[in-house]
């Protein structure tokens, strides 16, 4: 199952030059730092969503060098095969390849420059959270050995839980009218974040466990089938009700225009 998944995945970036993958977290970190400097020289929303995910991949690594983890090894594995995930999609991206839809869809969002900051990472969490981690999981736990990961799982769950707060904080600092969402009769940042952490976390373990019982035949397929799923749940993210989406427009019209102030606020 574990190499059918790779191969599954490089299926999606099958035009672009060669991609290398990161090994260990330690590399994944370096390889978001890299990313992190091309996007702000070249003036790319990208820097948001590798900002964010920066932030939790340094706190998985922390948690796994503090024991947080029943199987601390298998954790780190998990860890970099799930952001290889997402590091090869824009890799496709930016080599003018063709990366799954739901980050095609992401990463031209973040292009265009149109949404605001919340909704360009939310644009990021879905793809990433809802696409790659049971994909990542299935590969790392593949078959029988699935159940064995679900209390780690779950762990990374209220790991990012824990975040929120500090997320939110971040988010304040360049988003000044988020609270418009509260007045409008919408949730707040906080409040949509945690719905979408908690909704994606038990749509990619249904999916993991689908995977890991899928035969090699069937799981290009498969995987295909959940891209255009994680399409639809990107609908109300670009457009909102209208009530919703006015309110967007306004705080995205308050929000700085300048990557690096968003950058250094996000980091």
């Amino acid at each position: 199952m574990q190499h059918n998944l790779k191969t599954s995945s490089m299926r999606e970036t099958r035009s672009s030059p060669a991609f290398r993958h990161a090994q260990t977290v330690e590399e994944v970190i370096e390889r978001l730092d890299a990313e992190i400097a091309r996007s702000v020289r070249a003036g790319s929303r990208n820097a948001y969503f590798a900002c964010l995910y920066r932030s939790v991949t340094k706190r998985v690594l922390d948690g796994i060098k503090a024991g947080r983890f029943e199987d601390g090894p298998r954790m780190a594995k998990l860890d970099a095969l799930f952001a290889n995930r997402y590091l090869a999609a824009l890799h496709a991206y930016q080599s003018r390849a063709r990366p799954s839809e739901s980050w095609r869809l992401a990463f031209d969002a973040a292009g265009k420059g149109r949404l605001s900051i919340l909704q360009d990472l939310l644009m990021g969490m879905n793809a990433h959270i809802n696409l790659d981690l049971g994909i990542a999981a299935a590969e790392v736990a593949p078959g029988a050995s699935l159940p064995g990961l679900k209390r780690d799982f779950d762990e990374i769950s209220r790991l990012l839980g824990e975040m929120l707060d500090d997320v939110q904080d971040r988010l304040a600092r360049v988003s000044p009218w988020l609270g418009l969402l509260d007045r409008v009769g919408g949730r707040s940042d906080e409040e949509i974040c945690s719905f979408c952490l908690g909704g994606s976390r038990d749509m990619a373990w249904r999916w993991a466990e689908k995977l890991s019982r899928t035969s090699a035949e069937e799981l290009p397929e498969q995987i295909d089938c959940l891209d255009r799923a994680v399409v639809l749940l990107t609908h109300p993210i670009q457009r909102p009700t209208p009530m919703i989406g006015t309110a967007m427009a306004v705080i995205r019209a308050r929000e700085p225009r300048h990557i690096e102030k968003v950058v250094a606020a996000l980091s």
